[in-house]
């Protein structure tokens, strides 16, 4: 599959549900209010964790943080109708491991922090230069990366990631590098692979379709189910890091299209 490859060869948008007026304004009314919520649960973490959080450890910011992804997430159900299920919890190795997701929109990054933590995101270095929301991001040991600068970006997931893995803190990365609308598939690149056979860790994919009730860069949310499915962890087993990232994206993406709810 490349990046252009959509299901039924339909676009992102045209997978989503068709709304007549009354519903686009609905729609648009339940959203309006959810991040009316969400900046303010933002701000309050934001400044809250680096004032009075931080000074306690990096374990007190991780659950406290937490309940910020929490919050979220419930925020969305209760708002806009957007509900979750997660198969797969079985799969979850002892840590540390590095997670490989699918990336479609906002949803995941909260989420996906509540299953694996202690977690450390790797993300680009913007997020944690934005004023209050990159400021409690910050105090949860992101690796922030510059991905303009590919080579450079590279080492430093390895050799930042190698040290999180050896405090016990297992390490998410998307792969993908950026949100791609659902049906799509974006260029996965072996940044975690190469991660997890440094660092002899297994390699976790995970999938889900996130993107059909938050869709990336859309103002719009969707009621609907998401499902999460955390797949067996890959092991390299002198297996090198493409060949082990392509199997990651062989897993990811046929489970993706399976729970899809516009198949």
């Amino acid at each position: 599959m490349t990046n252009t490859d959509t299901a039924a060869g339909r676009s992102g948008v045209e997978l989503l549900p068709k709304l007549n007026p009354l519903q686009t304004a609905w729609y648009a009314m339940r959203s309006a209010v959810f991040y009316a919520g969400y900046a303010l649960w933002t701000i309050w973490f934001g400044l809250t964790t680096p004032l009075f959080v931080k000074p306690l450890g990096y374990a007190a910011c991780v659950r406290y943080i937490n309940w910020w992804n929490r919050g979220v997430i419930v925020w969305l159900r209760w708002v806009c109708g957007v509900r979750y299920r997660v198969k797969g919890m079985e799969n979850i190795p002892p840590r540390p491991y590095v997670v490989v997701a699918k990336h479609q929109s906002q949803w995941e990054t909260f989420f996906l922090q509540l299953p694996f933590a202690p977690v450390c995101t790797i993300l680009k270095k913007e997020l944690v230069e934005m004023p209050v929301f990159g400021w409690g991001l910050a105090t949860v040991k992101p690796i922030a990366i510059d991905r303009s600068a590919k080579r450079e970006a590279l080492k430093q997931i390895l050799d930042d990631g190698c040290l999180r893995l050896a405090e016990g803190i297992s390490v998410l990365i998307f792969p993908e590098g950026t949100r791609t609308e659902i049906g799509k598939v974006g260029r996965y690149a072996r940044g975690g692979a190469d991660l997890a056979v440094k660092g002899s860790v297994p390699l976790l994919p995970v999938a889900h379709n996130a993107g059909e009730c938050w869709p990336g860069k859309k103002f719009l949310k969707y009621p609907g189910v998401v499902t999460v499915v955390i797949g067996e962890p890959l092991h390299g087993d002198g297996t090198d890091s493409r060949t082990l990232m392509n199997r990651a994206q062989e897993w990811i993406e046929a489970e993706v299209q399976r729970v899809s709810q516009y198949r």
